[in-house]
């Protein structure tokens, strides 16, 4: 039997505190290069920070590390490597495609005065975690969770971030000192902002459109075919 003395009611949040959550959750977007050059605070990236490590995590393995990066030379080195990613990336695109791609703007790196890589260490809590047993992956989606987390607060503080996913790991790995057995999950970029798209900036350029949730839920088994 649990110890009900370690036990908190679970009551549902007021109206104006849940449409709060709502709000972070819509209102959340991927910030490319609206950075303000104000810097953010010791005491609200704490709180981003401490939001990232409240989230849940699989065999409570907590498996994350934050490196924060605020030294220019360090993210100056990290757009050089992103920089040659995304060269390759845009290769990989042809025609309309590769002229979109290449006009988007992803400047964050540089210009927000904050930068974060998330990574997963993958033997914390040893070789075996409880709830990871049969799926090995559990532990870099739970990281997920904290990045998510993150972002959530970061629009509540009414900072914007981005993610950045174009680099090679071995890159980043040398620049920022990771060992080869931590696995980067996230590079975020964040800074004030003062506004925002009200719709993700990919859909309003045209890259994509959000998909029609009716199409995306089943009932009791898979329904989208083979």
């Amino acid at each position: 039997m649990p110890n009900t003395s370690m036990l908190a009611a679970a009551q549902p949040f007021t109206t104006g505190e849940r449409d709060a959550v709502y709000k972070a959750i819509f209102t959340r977007r991927d910030v490319r290069d609206q950075f303000l050059p104000e810097p953010i605070p010791n005491d609200v990236i704490r709180r981003l920070l401490e939001a990232a490590h409240n989230a849940p995590s699989v065999g409570f393995m907590q498996p994350w590390n934050f490196i924060t990066i605020r030294n220019q030379t360090v993210r100056d080195r990290v757009a050089d490597a992103f920089a040659r990613a995304n060269e390759e990336a845009a290769a990989m695109f042809t025609g309309e495609r590769q002229s979109r791609y290449k006009s988007l703007k992803l400047e964050g790196i540089r210009k927000a005065p904050l930068n974060i890589c998330v990574t997963c260490d993958r033997e914390r809590g040893g070789k075996v975690v409880l709830g990871r047993t049969h799926n090995s992956s559990m532990d870099l989606y739970s990281t997920v969770c904290a990045v998510q987390n993150l972002w959530l607060a970061a629009r509540a503080e009414g900072i914007g971030m981005g993610w950045v996913s174009i680099f090679r790991d071995a890159d980043l790995k040398s620049i920022l000192g990771i060992p080869d057995r931590i696995e980067i999950v996230a590079y975020l970029c964040l800074g004030y902002v003062d506004e925002l798209y009200e719709r993700p900036e990919l859909e309003v350029k045209g890259w994509n459109r959000r998909l029609p949730l009716d199409d995306l839920i089943f009932e009791d088994r898979w329904r989208g075919g083979d």
